[in-house]
Order: structure tokens, then sequence, then C-alpha cells
């Protein structure tokens, strides 16, 4: 029988093992890749000083001071030291302040070429744009060493110029395979990024390092793999070591890794060492839903494992059956169920998303658990203190899309006062969180009447006035039309269509219809507005996305003051040298009001409100004034929806599980629950 474990085992506030040394004077860890020292942010608590507090507490220490007199980069793993009494700072300051600690790193670097197998790096380094820094060569720089007196007599002063602050490394080979070279590192200054920048600057940027052009890699390759110093109390030499990673050695090989060839045991580590990332979203104890796994950016291609309270919900993104990267259903299955979950529910999404009929079939999404006990059809789970209904068993989709966690989180912070439009709405969750943010009035806009009904069910739970947040059953492009018509007006707009799409007489892609929709929300938008754009399709990059809302701004007549990029949350890791599956861009425009869409046909024989024609919203409830129903929307069960502008419907499928574009990597599905 599989042990089980409370899922509050999978984030314990500090691993035991991660201590290396500890006495009176000090305490030693070996920090993980991915981790800050200490974050500055009042409200982080997943940063190593914040969570071993909190393990020292725990444990019963009557004192859980940490002195603080390094720090490492958060992707960067290793030896960190701390004091635990103030009385070992002065000793630990002098000889830190004074450069006589040792610090030894090991980096991972390609291309090494012909070059000396040790030398020194001198640079003066700079800011340079994106948060980044830029190294200038000093005389002498790459030469192997020597002089070292030299060098040795400015130890202790600040030493900084016109030209920047001055960096001193000593590197040596340590070995080399192929193109491919481990290199140890001995910084004789401290400076900001100051390995990552000086071996960019002679051409070996460190692996993983996408700031400075490494090469791909799972994670950056720099460890702090040794410290020497004396003892604070005793004086006597003091060295603490780290095992480097095995990362190290298998990007040093090169050979393909497969990562489930080790069996349950080994993607059960693979799933623990994800889940130990998503700390700070697991501890905050407002949030109840989360991803633990996020294919290839945590190490495990083809499948993604959400957490739901106390279940689990393993997606496999297949390759084809029986093609090469196909995961092991079993072995995934296994593992996740190890973690502890009361049960664990699977979505298969094949490689071609036209296999899928009927997305409850049971080959694609079983209606029961298959390991473990199953959850209630429907329950609630809470994100940043909201309710949201889910349902686990009810086809590919579960009610909420948890990449949009933090967008929905700003939503609420822009939402005072404002009116908001929530297109291609689903089951309503931004206007959930407009609502909790102070929202004056919504409307909520989806094709499908599940889902809006659903919608529906989600505003009830937090109190939201059906008067003043109505949900709306309508086809989108067709609905912003009339909108724009009537003269409606909204000061934020949330525009997060499928990738894909399919009604009974139309399709859309939102490749090559992003724009159109775009330029019909911007017109929309009163003055000082906002637009919250997003999409997940894979074709479309980053820069591609924002060159889409400009020109759509253009052409709506907008004057777009401010493009801002929105990051994923910590939980959806972009594959190692992909961008991310999710682009979220807040657009805001100008004080001039753009004008209304001309030529936009009212919805034949449908009542007017103010010169707009009413909709009819889920269960009956009235539209609320001025909110429209589009051309063709459903106001009847089978009503067939409209054909938009240029032939592509905005609405999201009303069949389950109908477009989203999933998000591991290797997830093809064009279905809207492969997210």
């Amino acid at each position: 029988m599989i042990p089980r474990l409370a899922l509050s085992a999978l984030f314990p506030d500090f691993h035991p093992e991660w201590i290396l040394a500890e006495d009176e004077d000090l305490i030693v860890v070996d920090k993980p890749a991915g981790l800050s020292t200490h974050a500055p942010e009042a409200d982080r608590i997943d940063d190593v000083v914040t969570r071993l507090r909190a393990f020292l507490r725990g444990r019963g220490d009557a004192d859980d001071y940490l002195g603080i007199h390094q720090r490492l980069d958060r992707d960067t793993s290793g030896v960190l030291l701390f004091t635990r009494r103030r009385e070992a700072n002065a000793a630990l300051a002098r000889q830190f302040e004074g450069r006589t600690v040792q610090k030894t790193y090991v980096a991972a670097v390609s291309g090494f070429g012909d070059r000396a197998p040790k030398g020194t790096l001198r640079h003066r380094l700079v800011p340079a744009p994106g948060g980044a820094m830029r190294a200038i060569p000093e005389a002498g720089a790459g030469r192997e060493d020597r002089g070292r007196g030299r060098e040795d007599r400015g130890a202790g002063r600040e030493d900084r110029g016109a030209g920047g602050a001055l960096a001193i490394t000593r590197y040596r080979l340590l070995e080399r395979r192929g193109d491919r070279a481990l290199l140890e590192l001995r910084p004789e200054t401290g400076r900001t990024h100051q390995l990552r920048v000086q071996l960019a600057a002679i051409g070996l940027p460190i692996a993983g390092d996408p700031l400075y052009g490494g090469a791909e890699a799972p994670r950056l390759l720099l460890h702090a793999a040794e410290l020497r110093l004396e003892h604070p109390a005793t004086g006597a030499p003091a060295a603490f070591r780290s095992q480097l990673p095995a990362a190290f050695e298998a990007w040093l090989a090169a050979a393909p890794a497969d990562p489930y060839a080790g069996g349950v045991a080994a993607v059960e580590r693979a799933m623990r060492e994800a889940a130990e990332r998503r700390y700070g979203v697991a501890r905050a104890g407002d949030t109840t839903a989360l991803r633990l796994v996020h294919g290839a950016g945590d190490g495990l291609p083809f499948v993604s494992v959400d957490l739901y309270g106390e279940h689990l919900v393993v997606s496999l993104f297949g390759a084809g059956e029986g093609e090469p990267g196909e995961p092991p259903r079993d072995v995934v299955l296994d593992a996740a169920h190890r973690l502890g979950a009361r049960g664990v529910y699977v979505k298969v999404r094949p490689k071609h998303a036209s296999v899928i009929v009927d997305a409850r079939r049971e080959e694609f999404a079983p209606r029961h658990a298959v390991r473990g006990e199953s959850a209630p059809d429907d329950f609630t789970v809470i994100e940043h203190g909201l309710p949201f209904k889910v349902r686990l068993g009810d086809g590919l989709s579960t009610g909420i899309f948890l990449d949009q966690r933090e967008n929905r989180r700003r939503v609420r912070e822009l939402a005072r006062g404002a009116r908001v439009l929530n297109l291609f709405a689903y089951t309503g969750g931004f206007s959930v969180a407009a609502v909790a943010g102070g929202a004056r009035a919504s409307v909520t806009v989806d094709v499908s009447r599940g889902a809006i009904a659903w919608a529906r069910d989600n505003l009830d739970a937090v109190g939201a006035d059906p008067a003043a947040h109505v949900v709306v059953e309508a086809d989108v492009f067709p609905w912003l039309k009339a909108a724009a018509q009537a003269g409606e007006r909204f000061d934020l707009i949330v525009l997060d269509p499928p990738s894909f799409a399919t009604t009974k007489k139309s399709r859309f892609s939102a490749a090559s219809d992003f724009g159109a929709l775009a330029a019909l929300a911007f017109r929309l938008l009163a003055p000082g507005g906002r637009l919250l754009a997003c999409t997940n399709h894979r074709g479309i990059v980053r820069a591609k996305f924002r060159r889409h809302l400009h020109e759509a701004a253009r052409e709506a007549g907008c004057d777009v003051v401010q493009m801002k990029d929105l990051p994923d949350p910590i939980d959806f890791p972009s594959e190692p040298g992909a961008e991310s599956h999710l682009k979220s861009v807040l657009a805001s425009v100008g004080a001039a009001a753009a004008p209304a869409a001309k030529g936009a046909p009212a919805v034949k024989g449908a009542p007017a409100v103010k010169g707009a024609p009413a909709a009819r919203t889920a269960k009956g409830a009235p539209a609320a004034k001025g909110a429209p129903a589009a051309k063709g929307a459903p106001a009847a069960k089978g009503a067939p929806a409209a054909r938009s502008a240029k032939g592509a419907p905005a609405a999201r499928s009303a069949k389950p599980g109908g477009a989203r574009r999933g998000p591991a990597a290797p997830a093809r599905s064009s279905r809207r629950g492969a997210r």
C-alpha cells in the first residue's frame, strides 16, 4: 500500500537536509536554485531567510536571529552562510569586507576552445538596460594569472572609478567534454552578477543564463561549491562545501535524458522538486488551487499536474500513441498519487485535437479519480481569497484557468469604481475579481450557455448585484460591433480569447483574427481606460502580439500611452530556451475618447436599450443597461451563432473543452481545455 502524506508535507518551511553545518555562531545551508536569499518585499515568504527563520521557530529555537553577510542570486545554488548570534557579526564582517573569505564556484560553459586552462579576469562593471551589467575589460584581463600581489594590495578598497566597479575573478578549467566545460571560479571582489557578466564578456556565458546569452540548460548552471573562512568565535579555519548538483554532469555529458526512465521514484522526486518551487503560493494561506508541475519547464515534458484542494489533476500531452515522448501513463499517475493527494484525475490530450469528438469521453477525461478517492461533482477552491467553483470530472476543463491567477489579481487591483467588460469570459473568473475589487458594474460575455450560467454562480458566490454585474450569452465579435454602435464605453476590458474556437457556422483563430478582435475592443475603451489582452497561442510570439495590439489601437483611433508586458505566475515556468506559453499585455489609452465603429448593425428584431440591443442573460436575468446582445447571439437553445467580421467568430466553443492551447510546451491540442 502506498504511504499517504498530507499535502502540506509537499511544502515544508525548510528541508533539514539543506543544512550543511550549524553551531551557536553559524548556520550554513545548501541553497537550491530558484530561491532568493532575502526578498526585499515584506509580504514575500519564499526566500531563504524567511523560510529558515520559520523552520527555526518550528523546531523550538528561542531565537530565530539570522545575520546576513553573503547573498547568492536567486538562480544560483550552493553554500550560503548566516550568523546565529549578533556577537559573531563583527568578525565575519571584517573577513567579507576585507576579501579574506575564499569563495569557490563552479560554472558550466560552452565554446571554451583552446583558451588557457587558467587565468584572471579583470573588468569594470557598469549597469546595462534590463537589470543586467556590462563588463569593460581592463589591461591584463583574461591573461594567465600573474601579479597576484598587485591585485591583492587593492583588497578591501571599494575600488570604484568613473569606469565602474572593479571586478576580479580567477578561473581554472576543471573538466571539458567536446565543446562543453566546467570552470572553477574564485571571485576576489563581490559585484552584482560578477561571474555571469565577466564570463559573458569573454565569450563564455554560463549555460542557462538567458540574460547574458548562455546556452540552453534546465537552470542557471552556476553553483557556490565552497566557502573558506576563519570561524568568528575560535579563529580556526573552516570550510563548508556543497556537492555539485546532478544537472551539471547531465549538461556536460550532453546526452538527452529521459526523465521517465527512472520509473515512479524518479518522477515522484521531480514532482516534489517542482512542488518545492511553489512554496510561496501554497503557503500564502489564501490559495488552494495551483499548478504543481508545468511540463518541460519543470523537467517533465508532456505532463502537467494541477492541485485543487485535496485532489490532483494530471494532464498527459501526447506526442501520438507509441511515438517518442509519450509520457508513461501509469508511472506518472502512480508518482502523482504518492504525493499525498486524496485522489488523482487524468486528462488525456492527444497530439491531434481533431480526434476529440466528445471531450467527456472516458478515454480522454474519466469522470472519476483514477487513483484514490473522487472529489464531489463540484466544489469550491480559493484563489487569493476568492471562491471559484470547479468540476474535476466534467470533461477536459475544470472551470478555472490557473495560469491567469495573477492577472485576475491585477484586475482586482484596477477595478475599483470601474465599469468592466470581460470577453470570452468562460466561468467569469475575471468578473469575480473585478467585483471583489470594487467595480461599479461589469458585463460578462461568452457564447456557451453552460459557461455563462457557471459564471453567474461564481458571481453570486461573492455577492455580486445581478443588476450591476450581468452575464450575457452572446457571440463576442458581433456583440462588440453592436455595443460600439450603441455608444458603450468601459474603463477596463479583459480580452482573453481561445487560440481556436468553433461554433456551428464559423471558426476563429487567434493567429489570424486577434488583431480585428482587439480593434473592436479598443473602440469600447473609455478615455483613460485599460485593455488587458492575453493569448496562449504558441504561434504568436510576444513581439508579434504587441504589434497586433499597436495596430489594433491605431485602427480603433486609440492613443496608447503605455503597453506593459505582464509576467506569468511562478507556477508556470517556461520550457528552457522557449518563450512563455501565455502572453499578457496591459494597454492603457489616453484621455481622448475612441471613435465608435461605423456601420455596425443592430440586432435584427432585438429590443433596444438606449440605442443598444438587449441581451439575454443566463437564467433569464435581464441585460444590464447598455449591455447589448450580438447579432445571432443564441437567445434560445439551438439558435445558431453569427459569423463575425471577416468570417471569424469570436465565440468560445460551446463544446466542452473547446479551444485553449495547452500549457506544457509539447501540448499541441487546440482545445480550450488543454490550457
